[in-house]
């Protein structure tokens, strides 16, 4: 018999500390569904108090999120809702704050934190040790008079004086905490070092044996996952991890990472999960393409290249046996190695079961999401010579999902010649049994691109107003490509002012005619700058120093095509935001744990 290892998921929170990196309400709570349907134990939803817009989107995740079952229930499955966890200073207002964000969860949890290391209490705090034990028991109380799950994190635990925090981890436990993380704050540690604290502080705290004892490990060197399975070998038996292992610096410890690990040696850790391995994968490019931060081709487990073998050698051994090379089946992780190929006539069934194989079964995709999904593509068969490919599957479902994360109107956007032509005798007749979905504000009906060597670019875009309910058209010139021209062009129409933070393309597949994926980050051209002259004043965008950001992602055979609709998702979002949600910069919510 082995222990429940506890995940406690923290892409949310410091996960969003990534550099470059800010989601907004909507993004949060798609990912936090996905977090839900694959298993984790505790989601920490992010920082309430850093402004309203921050714990509206908490919030909304402890509503929403909090009840959710599927993918959670069975032989080997959590059996539980989520517990959704809210950070905290050991101040009254962001504890009660914390509480007032989560308390809706049918599961919730306050996480406290202060800092215990001498320095941090010297430069940082000025405290001394005793009022640094006092704030501990008077913070964990007050949070324990609210929530009966109380989570208290030392701040630069593995800096701080060993016999000293052994005397403020007691005092938490005291005062009601019932679960104690040891941050590696800094990434400092050797996986030794941090087995032999977590041991130590197990063996020599009073009232250790009460508590769950958790990880929280930084990669600063490399170690993050080492230190945080060597903390498990120690006793601890909570990780504190991030999808894809983002966070601040050089980030956080890799959810899968530690979960395959587990997996792989259940006779090595004392410890068990319940975890659905097989939606690893497809919750990983969803982490990915809604943050902007990619995963580089070699990263363990989930890298587009964890299950490749180029070298002669290694392939004759995997067609020969697989385990010779393998010690993780793809399959078991949600890389797909089956043969089920998908063609321009393969219809609604197979489709379907080729979204669950790779992870997006269940409540994964709203019926409405699956129909645009198949229609398109049934669109993109049409335009293959060499099938849909998984990687042509999962950039599907992705474009789905940025486009009903942007903003919407009442009215569909009445269909044109073109696009009755485009649905009609060359689709199979499932695939009209589609509900009418909401338009964006700005649809492209038109688009005409003019470009060479030796010549000025020239885009010429027509776009559906669904506010002004009626088609607008402009021209624009570049120096700088044909994309530039039709960004300029919808500039123009929009009357918008807009700064672009990051492009970036991708192929989905091999071949001419590969998906291109592009995803675009936005904002307000300037906000920074009317951010810093507004200063903090009351009632603004600017009162917490927030500039909105916004990405869209679109896929197309064609990547301006698949250019235009991903910027035309993300200004729709824009538009369509409401400022009373604008969420705190990652300034406002950086905290260092």
């Amino acid at each position: 018999m082995t222990d429940k290892l506890i995940v406690f998921d923290t892409t949310l929170r410091d996960g969003e500390q990534s550099p470059g990196v800010t989601l907004n309400t909507e993004e949060k709570i798609e990912i936090a569904r996905q977090l839900a349907r694959l298993g984790v134990d505790v989601i920490e939803a992010g920082f309430p108090v850093a402004s309203p817009g921050d714990f509206n989107a908490v919030q909304r995740i402890a509503r929403e999120v909090g009840p959710l079952m599927d993918g959670r229930t069975g032989e080997g499955r959590v059996n539980a809702p989520v517990t959704i966890c809210g950070l905290a200073r050991c101040v009254e207002n962001d504890i009660q704050t914390a509480y007032d964000a989560i308390k809706d969860a049918p599961r919730h949890r306050i996480h406290v934190f202060l800092a215990t290391s001498d320095i941090h209490l010297e430069f940082k705090l000025k405290i001394s040790r005793e009022q640094c034990k006092q704030r501990i028991r008077e913070m964990v109380g007050f949070a324990k008079a609210r929530c009966q799950d109380i989570e208290f994190s030392p701040e630069d635990a593995g800096r701080s004086d060993r016999a000293f925090l052994t005397e403020a981890l007691a005092v938490a436990i005291e005062a009601g905490a019932t679960t104690l993380n040891i941050p590696d704050t800094v990434g400092y540690n050797t996986p030794q070092q941090y087995g032999e604290l977590i041991r130590y502080l197990r063996e020599n705290t009073r009232g250790a044996d009460s508590v769950v004892w958790s990880t929280h490990c930084h990669n600063d060197l490399g170690l993050a996952t080492a230190n945080s399975l060597a903390g498990v070998s120690n006793g601890a038996r909570q990780v504190e991890v991030a999808m894809n292992g983002i966070g601040e610096r050089a980030g956080n410890t890799a959810l899968e990472e530690v979960v395959m690990n587990v997996h792989t040696h259940p006779q090595v850790y004392p410890v068990h999960h319940t975890i659905n391995t097989r939606l690893l994968f497809s919750t990983s490019r969803m982490v990915a393409d809604l943050s902007g931060m990619s995963v580089q081709a070699n990263k363990a487990i989930v890298g587009r290249n964890a299950f490749l073998h180029e070298s002669g050698i290694h392939q004759d051994g995997v067609l020969k046996n697989k385990q010779t090379y393998e010690i993780i089946r793809p399959e078991d992780v949600g890389v797909t190695t089956g043969n089920l190929a998908l063609g321009k006539h393969s219809g609604r069934h197979a489709f379907k079961t080729k979204l669950e194989e790779l992870g997006y079964g269940g409540s994964a995709l709203s019926d409405t999401q699956f129909q645009q999904a198949f229609v398109k593509f049934k669109s993109l068969a049409d335009s293959k010579k060499s099938g849909v490919t998984d990687g042509d599957m999962h950039a599907l479902v992705a474009d789905v999902r940025s486009a009903a994360l942007s903003g919407s109107t009442d009215s569909p956007a009445p269909a044109t010649q073109a696009t009755q032509a485009a649905t009609s005798t060359d689709m199979p007749a499932d695939a009209h049994d589609q509900p009418e979905p909401k338009s964006q504000r700005f649809v492209l009906r038109h688009m005409q691109v003019f470009t060479g060597v030796g010549i000025t670019p020239t885009a010429t875009v027509t776009l559906y107003d669904a506010q002004a309910g009626r088609d607008v058209t402009d021209v624009a010139l570049a120096q700088n490509g044909p994309i530039e021209a039709v960004y300029s062009a919808i500039q123009r129409i929009t009357g918008l002012q807009i700064e672009l933070l990051n492009f970036s393309v991708s192929a989905t597949s091999e071949g001419q005619d590969t998906l291109g994926k592009v995803a675009v980050r936005v904002a307000h051209a300037g906000s920074t700058q009317q951010a810093q002259e507004a200063g903090k004043t009351e009632g603004t965008l600017t009162a917490y120093g927030a500039e909105p950001k916004f990405t869209g992602l679109s896929t197309n055979v064609d990547i301006i095509t698949a250019s235009a609709n991903a910027y035309l998702t993300a200004l729709n979002r824009l538009v369509a935001h409401d400022a009373s949600q604008t969420r705190a910069s990652q300034q406002e919510r950086n905290v260092n744990i």
